[in-house]
């Protein structure tokens, strides 16, 4: 069987990281004053993305992102299929 510890370890690295790209980001904002904030997001049902943005480009960018994270997910779904046993 494989050693998941790392995906776990890896996941706690990533959502720390995300705390602190969102405190820079808020910081930076209230220090520059007078700039102007776009922002998008993916929402992940299943394997089915539902992208909004305050932009087009911003929509654009979450769109990618949707695309890249629901290939991500078939591929780990048909990986673990074989991976563990049934």
């Amino acid at each position: 069987m494989a050693e998941w510890g790392w995906l776990v370890a890896a996941g706690f690295v990533l959502v720390f990281l995300g705390f602190i790209l969102i405190f820079l980001g808020v910081f930076m904002s209230a220090l520059g004053g007078g700039g102007s904030i776009e922002g998008g997001g993916v929402v992940i049902i299943g394997p089915l993305p539902i992208v909004f943005g305050t932009s087009e480009r911003m929509f654009l960018l979450a769109a990618v992102i949707g695309v890249l994270l629901t290939i991500l997910a078939i591929a780990l779904m048909l990986v673990s299929r074989r991976v563990l046993p049934s």
